[in-house]
């Protein structure tokens, strides 16, 4: 994978920005709840600048790969999930990916979105139009990847998860994600909350926490405020003894690599692989769906290719 730098990025820079993006997870009550809250303002910028996104799209991924960071906060060892979006609207789809690492990746399936007149607010409703939720979990201790799928209810990435885990896993959940533009259109701030109720869960203390989050300002905006998560946390929810598990990293990361591509494009059918090496375009050029890492191949390249597939 390659990341494209960042405007005004430098080391320090770099440094800081990624010590603070953070999945902190935590429990609430009694263990009635647990939670985790997302930074992830470097995450969706670098997303953002190696898709070279629009505000529109990058509103759309942000909140897809905000919310797959949160997730990550309930794998373990080598799991991995897989949130998938097909839906008549404008943005047709989108699939992103995560794993117990903290490693994000994933792409929208119509780019650019269309726009039909300019954007009056940041409802998203119309661009997602009917259509199916879809969660993968590919588990470590389980011999096949358990699916789950559901309508979508809202035309909204996070109350369409609140919905799918009520409906599919029959698990209360509140999603909470928020993504900040400053008035340049640079995006300043990222960030995320998810809370679920545990089995035993009063009734009382989820409706009390609802009405915590919903006097809560955008995780997007305290994250673009530079506020310390913890502390916002802490504060919020001190009622509840908020108990702090894990602070982990999350990233933008995708394990591509020109070797990977190349054994892609060397088990393409024998016809078209020849066609390529003799006739071009030179160089080759591919990318990534997942990150939009451009690999570029020679001629001398494809035609190393063929010649091994024929004496395979």
């Amino acid at each position: 994978m390659k990341k494209k730098k960042l405007v005004g990025d430098s080391l320090k820079k770099q440094l800081k920005d990624r010590a603070r993006d953070r999945v902190h997870t935590f429990v609430l009550g009694n263990g009635d709840l647990r939670g985790a809250f997302i930074n992830g303002t470097r995450m969706v910028n670098e997303m953002r600048a190696n898709f070279e996104y629009g505000i529109l799209e990058t509103l759309v991924a942000g909140h897809a790969y905000l919310a797959g960071g949160l997730m990550a906060s309930h794998l373990k060892g080598h799991d991995r999930l897989v949130m998938s979006i097909d839906c008549s609207g404008p943005i047709k789809g989108l699939s992103v990916e995560v794993n117990a690492f903290g490693e994000v990746r994933g792409y929208l399936k119509h780019v650019p979105i269309p726009l039909s007149e300019p954007l009056k607010d940041f409802n998203l409703s119309p661009f997602f139009g009917s259509g199916f939720l879809t969660l993968t979990k590919y588990l470590e201790d389980m011999k096949q990847p358990y699916t789950g799928r559901v309508m979508l209810a809202h035309g909204n990435i996070a109350q369409d998860l609140a919905h799918y885990f009520y409906t599919s896993e029959q698990t209360p959940t509140a999603f909470s994600l928020g993504i900040q533009f400053d008035e340049h259109g640079q995006m300043t701030g990222a960030g995320g909350l998810l809370l679920q109720a545990m089995p035993g869960a009063s009734v009382e203390i989820r409706s009390e926490l609802e009405a915590v989050i919903c006097k809560m300002p955008s995780p997007g905006l305290m994250m673009a405020d530079e506020k310390d998560p913890v502390e916002i946390l802490t504060a919020c929810f001190s009622d509840y003894s908020p108990k702090f598990l894990s602070h982990d990293r999350i990233e933008f990361f995708c394990r591509c690599s020109e070797e990977k591509i190349a054994a892609y494009i060397a088990m393409l059918p024998m016809v078209d692989l020849a066609d390529m090496a003799e006739n071009g375009p030179f160089p080759l050029e591919t990318r990534c769906h997942n990150c939009h890492t451009p690999y570029q191949f020679s001629r001398e390249q494809l035609t190393d290719m063929v010649k091994k597939r024929k004496e395979a």
